[in-house]
């Protein structure tokens, strides 16, 4: 006989691998016990050596689906003689970080139940297992028990209780344990949040006002949707009017993977995306004369698609008959998702016809994750419900606890504790108060529930940001570390890839502050996970009136053929000529015009120009715009380019964009198509992107090239410049685990700061 301790951190909490284990030790015949504890779960196990190295074996080799370990170790320990093995209630192990679960779509089994009328759970919206169901957004507290979650409230009937304790359930020890006798339940409200008497199906309910024609909104998961029939372009228009929406693009949820075959092109990696238990909204390129409103993703040839996700959803589509339904953010355009019951009546009051709400809070909010598919990999967009609060593993660990608070838009923020760094669900944009405010409520919920104090505050260069006030209010006198928005992105791209450099680095962005208080953003940075100096850059020009400009892409459009000593009339009728002479005095005088290398202002200029997109309703939609109109022709070659010497110490190159600009006005006075035009500007990119890189390896040495930054969201300009760069010899970093833009921040700031602690920087 032999006895072992083994401790497993990782995601070994709410995915069902203390029933695994019990499994394994009664198949093997050991005895012992096996707790949560803060860090993972302890195992005390004893009985022939050859059954514990079995047992040993299978905990690496099958786990359960949602498991994932992180670190096992075991010792030998001295033979208790214990007769059976159990599980022992949760214990506390000196406030080592826990590894949560996210949120996951419903299981084949539980999706059987639902449709059973055999069933005891048959048609009941709230039923789950251990392998899927609500984690993150019902977790109050750790470690990971019942009472530390939203279900406390709801005592467990006999039935329940009796899945609950038996090891050869499904369901056994599994926290949101539910069904219709002890479980949550579902009510209908009128407009003005009332509940309407008389209804005894509030499902059946939804699903006739929706045919109606009418908005319902939806308690979900994570926070409320507002729904609507995709097919119907009364129903939509009238949820944007409502909604202050104009034209950015509602998401569609669709019964299964053949509804959205009909509507989109699905290759067989985007369909396993969807089908995943994430269940993200996905990218997917739109079929032509399908039967969708217009205003759903007006002039936009790709579509966000998502699967049901929750046994609610589940029988909404079930019902509707395959109809496809607009689900969009429960709330006003900028405004964070609703989530609390009273909250949401209150806010989407004048928006909703109706509510299909339900008793089980939702201690967190958590949107929808995005993602798509670019060049054979994912590429996410929002990282949020189904991947947060996964860890990611750190390239050097953080010696001392931190909180990195990422940066003003897509906000994000990162706690890191030794080699692993928990980066928050998708917040928002600080700008609103609201999402402000939630972003607050927030870090302090992580750092409960990790069990971290962060030791060291880690934040943006930028003096304006939200996040970077934050820091300086709660600091005290923890130290601050203060990281360049740039390398911050490359330093997460970086990270998710589990290298420190050196490495070319791409990060193309909007804007960001740059180390000499101009706005960066089209940057080629040569450096690793500690330090970086720009070793190339877009060519600045002028951005007439800051932030306005973002608004209005004609304004940047000025001053880009101002530089290129181009007339700025050629914008056309559209934009007043009194209007552009008034920016040219602004460009001339350098009167709120501060100076960018900004990609992503570049890409904008280039859409007004060619007449794509002059003024905008959403952030990027210029440039998102003329990816479209890209997209629609085949490549015949990029526009010319100038590669200058650099304007500053430490800087090689500068990419002169002047032969560029001036080449899309001479296309545009000839009469030239507006896509070739689009076209022939992506090209240009990639083109100059290699030219650069090439310069810069043989300057360095350098052979391996991070690319970041939210530009690299456009997919003509990843994949053609990943191709071109691997082509070339180059060793490509890309996003695969967080988005290439602010979303990623925190994660690059927090890898950043744990290597200048290291090598003893700060």
């Amino acid at each position: 006989m032999d006895r072992r301790a083994i401790a497993i951190s990782g995601i070994v909490q709410g995915v069902g691998f203390r029933p695994f284990v019990h499994g394994l030790a009664n198949r093997w015949q050991l005895s012992g016990f096996i707790r949560n504890v803060d860090g993972g779960v302890r195992i005390e196990v004893e009985g022939d050596p050859r059954a514990l190295d079995g047992l040993l074996d299978a905990l690496i080799q099958s786990l359960p689906p949602l498991a994932r370990i992180e670190t096992l170790d075991w010792s030998s320990q001295p033979v208790q003689g214990d007769r059976s093995f159990r599980i022992d209630p949760s214990a506390t192990d000196n406030g080592v970080p826990i590894f949560l679960p996210p949120d996951v779509g419903t299981c084949d089994d539980c999706l059987a139940e639902l449709f059973d009328p055999r069933d005891r759970r048959f048609r009941y919206p709230f039923l789950n297992c251990t392998h899927c169901g609500p984690r993150l957004t019902i977790i109050v507290g750790s470690p990971y028990d019942r009472e530390q979650t939203s279900m406390a409230a709801f005592a467990i009937c006999e039935a329940c209780r009796a899945e609950y304790e038996n090891p050869s359930d499904r369901r056994f020890h599994v926290q949101p344990i539910a069904c219709p006798e002890c479980g949550p339940r579902l009510q209908w409200l009128d407009a003005s949040g009332h509940p309407v008497s008389g209804i005894v199906d509030p499902i059946g309910a939804a699903v006739e006002a929706l045919n109606d024609g009418r908005i319902v909104a939806i308690k979900g998961l994570g926070g409320y949707h507002l729904a609507g029939l995709a097919r119907l372009s009364e129903t939509v228009a009238e949820l944007r009017r409502r909604k202050h929406r104009d034209e950015k693009p509602f998401a569609l949820m669709v019964r299964d993977l053949d509804a959205g075959r009909a509507l989109c092109e699905v290759s067989a990696q985007e369909g396993a995306l969807l089908h995943s238990p994430r269940r993200p909204i996905v990218l997917l390129r739109r079929r032509p004369g399908i039967e969708i409103a217009n205003d759903v993703s007006p002039g936009d040839p790709w579509l966000g698609l998502m699967l049901p996700y929750t046994p609610l959803h589940h029988l909404l589509m079930h019902d509707l008959g395959g109809q496809a339904l607009v689900m969009t953010s429960g709330n006003r355009s900028d405004e964070p998702i609703a989530h609390e019951d009273r909250d949401a009546v209150e806010r989407l009051s004048g928006i909703a016809d109706a509510f299909l709400i339900h008793d089980r809070p939702i201690h967190l909010r958590c949107d929808d994750s995005v993602t798509r598919v670019v060049a054979g990999a994912e590429l996410p967009i929002r990282r949020a419900r189904g991947e947060a609060p996964r860890p990611i593993r750190l390239p050097i660990a953080c010696d001392r606890p931190m909180l990195a608070l990422g940066g003003q838009l897509k906000a994000t923020f990162a706690l890191g504790r030794g080699p692993h760094a928990f980066l928050s669900h998708h917040i928002g944009d600080l700008d609103h108060c609201l999402s402000f405010a939630a972003y607050e409520k927030s870090i302090a919920h992580y750092e409960r529930l990790f069990g971290i104090s962060p030791e060291v505050l880690v934040h943006d260069l930028h003096p304006d940001y939200a996040s970077t006030r934050l820091a300086e209010r709660i600091a005290g006198d923890r130290p601050r570390i203060v990281v360049q928005h740039h390398h911050a992105h490359i330093a997460a791209c970086l990270a998710e890839n589990g290298v420190s450099g050196p490495v070319i680095g791409l990060a193309f962005d909007g804007t960001g502050y740059g180390t000499d208080g101009t706005l960066w953003g089209g940057e080629f940075l040569v450096g690793d996970g500690n330090d970086f100096r720009r070793a190339a850059h877009l060519r600045p020009v002028a951005l007439p009136g800051g932030d306005r400009a973002i608004h209005e892409p004609w304004r940047v459009a000025t001053s880009y053929l101002i530089d290129a000593g181009e007339d700025p009339s050629i914008l056309g009728d559209d934009v007043a000529t009194a209007a552009i002479e008034a920016v040219a005095r602004m460009v001339e005088r350098r009167w709120n015009a501060p100076m960018t290398s900004s990609a992503g202002r570049l890409f904008d200029a280039v859409s007004a120009i060619a007449g794509v997109r002059r003024r905008v309703s959403y952030e990027g939609q210029a440039a998102i715009e003329l990816e479209w109109r890209a997209a629609e022709v085949n490549d015949d070659g990029g526009y010319p380019f100038d590669i200058g010497p650099g304007d500053s110490p430490g800087t090689s190159w500068i990419l002169d964009t002047r032969p560029t600009i001036a080449a899309v006005a001479d296309d545009l006075r000839l009469g030239i198509e507006t896509a070739r035009i689009a076209r022939r500007f992506h090209s240009m990119m990639i083109d100059a992107i290699l030219e650069i890189c090439v310069r810069l390896r043989e300057e360095t040495g350098i052979g391996s090239v991070a690319i970041s930054g939210g530009v690299f969201l456009n997919a003509i300009l990843s994949a053609g410049a990943i191709a071109r760069l691997e082509g070339e010899g180059f060793r490509v970093y890309r996003h695969r685990l967080v988005p290439p833009n602010d979303g990623g921040l925190a994660l690059g700031q927090l890898a950043i700061a744990a290597a200048r602690l290291r090598n003893g920087g700060g």
